[in-house]
C-alpha cells in the first residue's frame, strides 16, 4: 500500500510567521505533528509519503503515486481542505480523513470516503482490520481516550527537518479547566494523560540524532497539567539529557497560575525552556467569569506575567474580545495589559464559538449562530451574534490591533519585555541563519521599513541598556513586521 499524507496550508495569520520565515529562508514553523503519528502507526511494510502543503506544492505526481491520501486538518484549514478533496476525488484517489476539523464536523464532507476521527491510537487499528478484510466502513469514532504510553514516536525521516523553523513533540493531551470556548475537552478530555519521560527522550534522542539543533514546540494544551510527574521525572529527566548538548530550547503552552510556582518555573528554566503561551484573554473579572476561566480571576495578571518574564520564561499571549460582558472600554482595557504586561507576542482574536463547547450549545439555543467559524484567531472573523453589535465589535477590534501592531508601540513593548525579562543560560551552536536574519533585518526594516526609526532605536537601546539581548530584539523586530503585515492584510 502506498500512502500519502498530506497536510493542508493554513491561510496567512499570526501563527503562520510566512513574513517573519523569509527572514531565515524557512517554509514553515512546524511539521504536522497528528500526521507523523498517523503514519508511524500505519503498518511497517506499507509506502508512506509526507505532503506538507505549507512547504511544497500537490502535484497530479503526487496523487498518481498513492493508494489512498490520509488527510488532517484543523478547522483554520477548512477551505484548503475542501480543494484537496476536490483534486483526490478528480483524480479517484480515495480519502481517509482525521484532525479536528472532521472529528468536528464530518457531517459536511459528503466527498471523503472514510473517517478515522477521535484519537488515532485508538480509532485507525480498526480501519486498518477492516481495509485487509475489504470491508472498511465510512465511519470510525470512540468515547474513549487513548493510552499515551503506547503512541509510537513521530516517523521524523518522512521531513526535510531544514524546511523548518521548529519541531513539535507531544507530552500531554486532555487540560484540567473547562473554558466554555475551548474544544480540548470536548476532544481530548479533563483528565491529562501522559507520555512517559523515556518516551520524550527518546523523541528529543531521534531528532538529536538526524542533526536537529533548533526550537522544539511541546504542543500540549497545557503542559502543567501533571504537576507532579513534571517535577519528580519528565523535567529532572530533560535536565539531565540537555547536559553537554547544543542548542534545543523548548516552548510550551500553559495556564496562568504556572506563575504561583517557582519550583516549576526553575525546573522548566533549567530543563531549556524559554517561551510560555498562556491564554490570558480579558482583563475584564465578569468575562473571565462568564467564560469560566476560573484559575484568571482573582489575581495580578500584569504581574504574574512580569514575574514568569524576569524567571527566564518569555509570555505570549492569547486575547479575546467579543463576550457578553464585554462593553466598549474593553478595547482600550486590552490595550492598557498588553502594553504594561510586554507581551510583545499577543494573539488577538474575535469570540468564536466551536462545535462541541458549552459555548455552542448556548449561543445556538439563543439562535446567535452565524454558521462556521473561521478558525483564525485574526481575520476579525466571528460566528457569534454580539451583544454589543458585530459593526461596534469590529470597530473597536480595528482600534486595537491599529495600536498594539503600530511600530510606535510594538517597538516600546519590546523593550518594556527587555526590561524584565532575564534569559536562561543554553549554550548554542554559532548560528549562520540568525546572523543572515540580522543582515536582511537591517535592509528591511531600517533601511526600506517604515519602521526604520523605532528598529534602530530598539537596537541601539539594547546594546546601551540589555546587549546580551541583542538578538532577542532583533528577532522580536522581525515578529513585529510579521504581525503589522498580518494586520495590514485582515484588519487595517
Amino acid at each position: 500500500m502506498k500512502i500519502l499524507l498530506i497536510y493542508p496550508e493554513f491561510p496567512d495569520t499570526f501563527w503562520s510567521f510566512k513574513h517573519a520565515l523569509k527572514f531565515i529562508k524557512k517554509k514553515a514553523s512546524l511539521p504536522p505533528l497528528g500526521l507523523l503519528t498517523v503514519g508511524a502507526l500505519l503498518p511497517t511494510t506499507w509506502k508512506k509519503r509526507l505532503l506538507d502543503l505549507n512547504v511544497h506544492k500537490l502535484t497530479d505526481k503526487n496523487l498518481a503515486w498513492a493508494d489512498y491520501v490520509f488527510l488532517s486538518a484543523m478547522t483554520v484549514q477548512r477551505k484548503a481542505s475542501e480543494r484537496i478533496i476536490s483534486r483526490c476525488k478528480q483524480a479517484n484517489i480515495p480519502i481517509v480523513a482525521g484532525g479536528p476539523l472532521f472529528t468536528m464536523d464530518y457531517e459536511e464532507f459528503d466527498a471523503v470516503d472514510h473517517f478515522v476521527l477521535n484519537e488515532a491510537e485508538i480509532t485507525l487499528p480498526s480501519f486498518l482490520e477492516d481495509l485487509a478484510k475489504g470491508t472498511p466502513k465510512r465511519l470510525y469514532t470512540t468515547d474513549e481516550y487513548a493510552d499515551m504510553r503506547v503512541t509510537p514516536p513521530p516517523l521524523w525521516p518522512l521531513l526535510n527537518l531544514d524546511d523548518y523553523s521548529g519541531m513539535a513533540v507531544q507530552f500531554s493531551r486532555g487540560c484540567p479547566y473547562n473554558c466554555d470556548f475551548c474544544n480540548v475537552t470536548a476532544l481530548l478530555g479533563h483528565r491529562p494523560r501522559i507520555k512517559s519521560a523515556q518516551q520524550i527522550i527518546k523523541e528529543l534522542d531521534e531528532l538529536h540524532t538526524l542533526g536537529w539543533r533548533g526550537s522544539v514546540f511541546f504542543v500540549d494544551d497545557n503542559f502543567i497539567g501533571n504537576r507532579r510527574y513534571l517535577k519528580k521525572d519528565l523535567l529532572p529527566a530533560l535536565i539531565r539529557w540537555r547536559k553537554g548538548k547544543l542548542g534545543f530550547t523548548f516552548h510550551t503552552e500553559a495556564s496562568i497560575n504556572l506563575a504561583d510556582d517557582d519550583e516549576l518555573i526553575d525546573l522548566m528554566t533549567q530543563a531549556g525552556f524559554t517561551k510560555v503561551f498562556i491564554g490570558i484573554e480579558t482583563p475584564d473579572e465578569e468575562s473571565l467569569a462568564e467564560c469560566s476561566k476560573g484559575q484568571n480571576t482573582n489575581r495580578n495578571m500584569v504581574e504574574d506575567v512580569k514575574h514568569l518574564q524576569h524567571s527566564g520564561l518569555e509570555v505570549q499571549g492569547g486575547f479575546i474580545v467579543g463576550f457578553d460582558s464585554d462593553t466598549s472600554s474593553i478595547f482600550q482595557r486590552q490595550i492598557d495589559f498588553i502594553q504594561q504586561s510586554g507581551i510583545v507576542t499577543a494573539m488577538v482574536g474575535l469570540l468564536q464559538a466551536p462545535p462541541g463547547t458549552k459555548l455552542f450549545k448556548r449561543l445556538k439555543a439563543e439562535n446567535r449562530l452565524l454558521g462556521h467559524m473561521s478558525g483564525d484567531n485574526v481575520d476579525g472573523s466571528t460566528n457569534i451574534i454580539p451583544l454589543m453589535g458585530l459593526e461596534k465589535l469590529a470597530q473597536g477590534y480595528q482600534y486595537l490591533m491599529e495600536n498594539i501592531y503600530s511600530p510606535h508601540h510594538y517597538y516600546q513593548r519590546v523593550k518594556t519585555f527587555l526590561k524584565e525579562y532575564q534569559p536562561p543560560s543554553i549554550r548554542a551552536p554559532f548560528n549562520w541563519t540568525q546572523m543572515m536574519a540580522f543582515f536582511r533585518s537591517i535592509y528591511r526594516l531600517g533601511i526600506v521599513g517604515e519602521e526604520r526609526k523605532e528598529y534602530w532605536d530598539l537596537l541601539l537601546w539594547t546594546l546601551k541598556k540589555r546587549p546580551a539581548l541583542f538578538s532577542t530584539a532583533v528577532t522580536m523586530a522581525i515578529y513585529g513586521h510579521h504581525f503589522k503585515k498580518i494586520s495590514e492584510k485582515h484588519i487595517i
